[in-house]
């Protein structure tokens, strides 16, 4: 999927969308890219979205709690998202925006309403045939309610910073298991309690623990509630 502009795209709610939500650092971003490419349908990090806005930001020199100027910021963002690579201006910033700072930059501008507003549309213009598999804090509940399937994929804090931690080291980026675990702790906080769209598993979600699951076994329970949800709208 390919976007170079925050326009505002026709979406057809017939369009199906699995929505997984979940805490940072849960596996949901590896197991929707893999639900994606099984189904052939488009897929969107939203959480890309708002580490790229974020890392304008810091190279803009905004202040990450100048909601007013995020906002705007956001109306005028030159983003494009290609082959799994994100580009910022026509440069590519994939390991910049995956980065721990602009996680936890992310994560503080994430909880400015009008920020979120402004982003919106964008998110949902990615809702386009045969069908999008969205993976965030809110995409069941604020971008996409109506979803076909709604996931709260999560794990324990202790196993997320473990498996971000193996992820910074084997990138060869120095990483501490402790700060990584304290980082993530603060973020559930901080998305758990914002005022808008908190991170949280709404009642039509299904959860899916997956501390003692693999990848490819995480993948195949979506597929199956997936295929289940499709099999009785027949």
């Amino acid at each position: 999927m390919t976007t170079s502009s925050l326009i505002t795209h026709h979406s057809s709610p017939e369009i199906p969308v699995i929505a997984i939500d979940g805490p940072s650092a849960s596996g949901k971003g590896t197991v929707a890219a893999l639900v994606a490419r099984e189904l052939g349908f488009h897929y969107l990090d939203s959480g890309a979205i708002y580490r790229v806005t974020a890392l304008a930001a810091l190279r803009a020199g905004i202040s990450l709690d100048d909601e007013d100027a995020l906002a705007q910021l956001a109306g005028q963002l030159d983003v494009r998202f290609d082959n799994g690579e994100i580009w910022l201006a026509g440069e590519k910033v994939g390991d910049d925006v995956r980065s721990e700072a602009s996680g936890n930059a992310a994560s503080r501008i994430a909880a400015l309403p009008r920020l979120r507003q402004a982003l919106l549309e964008f998110q949902r213009s990615f809702r386009t045939a045969p069908g999008l598999v969205a993976d965030g804090r809110d995409m069941g509940s604020v971008v996409f309610p109506d979803a076909a399937l709604k996931i709260f994929l999560t794990a324990s804090a202790e196993v997320r910073a473990e498996r971000r931690y193996k992820q910074l080291i084997e990138k060869g980026i120095h990483a501490n298991l402790s700060q990584i675990l304290q980082d993530l702790q603060q973020r559930d906080a901080r998305d758990s309690a914002r005022s808008v769209a908190p991170l949280q598993k709404f009642a039509d979600a299904h959860l899916l623990e997956t501390s003692t699951l693999n990848i490819a076994e995480a993948v195949a329970e979506v597929l199956t509630h997936y295929r289940e949800r499709i099999q009785l709208a027949s």
